[in-house]
């Protein structure tokens, strides 16, 4: 009787405090004057915002149709996962990807496809040929940039020890270049973006001494002038996420957001920039290449100006085109949704642009944005790319659900959180593989694809392999869409 009694004294206090706590809710809602909802319907207006907070979660798992939901759906990302756990791609009963929507990729079979022993591995290509030391790529699809500070510490050393394995490239992203991008000991092209991080000096300019120390651990530099994410804005990392490491290794303060500027301080035109392309590859021996963001064919046309009026042989090494529906760095939202083309548009101006000034076999192409499944990175191929690169992809690989939340340092999956506890749940010996499982796998499924064109390699794509669908029920060829026009 006596422990009846006191379960429920305390009951009733629990009951009070509860009362307490929603009379303190009710007042503070009704005199706030921040939310009319909450004004007008204290306590319970408050089960708007959360229920709108939770809307974008429950609508991927139960309402979102499977390849309706963006940026990538139910679909693609599937894919992704299954091949990273080196599940067989194999389907019944047929596709759920309607060819009638416009924008579909529809592959050109031939009659008379490439039998296996037909079949040849798809050969490495060299970047720089006429450098001091020129850098022989293996495999046509490789990761993206993604800095360390962006990434988790577990997540980069994942990629670094899976992009080894699979004998693929790591972009080392504008954070510059961290013990875990080195663990793996894989190929790492360094890129340096307008802060410059790890290369530069006090005043923020290109140090010549870190560069040289940088170039003993890395195969190529990209000099970043955009990414699609955030064409005309500089690399954002919220303050949340600087941690005394990070700090460290680019060289800025503890706990203050990292922005970098809108571009290179001292590149301001064409010139500018041919004149720092040539001053990293004749300082370091390395290719040096560039990422862009492309708008229209007029900034490609004036940098192919420039490198015929100063000789072929000061052009960029490659050039990393993003379309403007990259995304996994944090951005404005104005730029991600409204600036830079799609790489559907930007890529074959680049590639016609480069042509038609005779600079494209000296020019290697890297083509980048939403290439996740073989498909598009066939697709780039067949428009003229030599590369494909892929962040987001990379990102599935290691188990990211596309929660939306890299810029928050609350990543449920531990991708792109410095919280030590969700940290936990990336298991590196796992990822690895699956890193490595994805790279591989794209890689193959490509070939399978040319060979199903009657193709002996992927190498071999060409505009007229493939079509993309303009309207229900009909597709024109690549090679009509985007024809070359050679110049005068």
């Amino acid at each position: 009787m006596e422990m009846a009694h006191i379960l429920i004294m305390v009951m009733g206090w629990l009951a009070g405090l509860a009362m307490l706590a929603l009379l303190i809710l009710f007042i503070q809602d009704l005199f706030q004057k921040e939310h009319a909802v909450r004004r007008n319907f204290p306590v319970i207006g408050r089960l708007r915002y959360f229920l709108e907070s939770q809307g974008e979660y429950f609508r991927q798992y139960f309402f979102a149709d499977d390849r309706e939901e963006l940026p990538f759906n139910r679909a693609t990302r599937t894919w992704v996962y299954r091949t990273a756990k080196n599940m067989v791609g194999t389907i019944g009963f047929g596709s759920t990807n309607d060819l009638r929507e416009p924008g579909s990729i529809i592959f050109i079979n031939s009659p008379y496809p490439m039998l296996e022993d037909e079949c040849e591995p798809t050969p490495p290509l060299v970047i720089g040929p006429h450098c001091r030391k020129p850098f022989e790529a293996h495999h046509i699809v490789n990761i993206s940039g993604m800095s360390f500070g962006a990434l988790s510490k577990p997540a980069v050393r994942a990629l670094s020890l899976g992009a080894a394995k699979a004998s693929v490239w790591l972009n080392t992203g504008e954070g510059g270049l961290s013990p875990y991008h080195l663990e793996g000991q894989c190929d790492l092209v360094y890129q340096i973006g307008t802060a410059k991080y790890g290369v530069r000096d006090a005043d923020g300019r290109l140090d010549d001494t870190k560069l040289c120390d940088v170039a003993r651990h890395v195969r190529a530099f990209e000099i970043k002038l955009a990414q699609g994410a955030k064409p005309g804005k500089g690399g954002i990392l919220p303050a949340i996420k600087v941690s005394d490491e990070i700090a460290r290794i680019r060289g800025i303060p503890v706990g203050v957001a990292s922005v970098s500027p809108n571009r290179h301080i001292e590149i301001k035109v064409p010139d500018d920039l041919l004149d720092m392309i040539h001053h990293i590859r004749e300082l370091t021996g390395l290719p040096v290449g560039i990422k862009t963001v492309i708008g229209s064919p007029v900034y490609p046309r004036q940098l192919c100006d420039a490198i015929l009026r100063r000789g072929e042989e000061s052009a960029p090494d490659f050039i990393t085109v993003d379309g403007g529906e990259g995304g996994s760095g944090a951005a404005p939202q104005v730029l991600a949704d409204h600036v830079g083309l799609p790489l559907t548009e930007s890529l074959p101006i680049l590639i016609n642009v480069l042509h038609e000034a005779g600079l494209r076999e000296r020019i290697r192409v890297v083509a980048s944005g939403k290439l996740v499944t073989s498909a598009k990175v066939a697709w780039a191929l067949c428009v003229g790319a030599d590369f494909a690169v892929t962040a987001r992809g990379f990102m599935f690989a290691l188990g990211c659900i596309q929660s939306m939340q890299c810029h928050l340092d609350t990543c449920p999956t531990g991708v792109t959180t410095h919280n030590k506890r969700l940290q936990k749940g990336l298991v590196i010996s796992d990822k690895v593989n699956r890193v490595a499982n994805y790279a591989r796998c794209l890689n193959h499924d490509v070939d399978v694809l040319a060979h199903s064109c009657g193709l002996r390699n992927a190498r071999q794509f060409r505009r007229h392999h493939a079509r993309i669908v303009r309207a229900a029920g009909y597709s024109v060829p690549l090679d009509e869409l985007y024809p070359y026009h050679d110049s005068a």
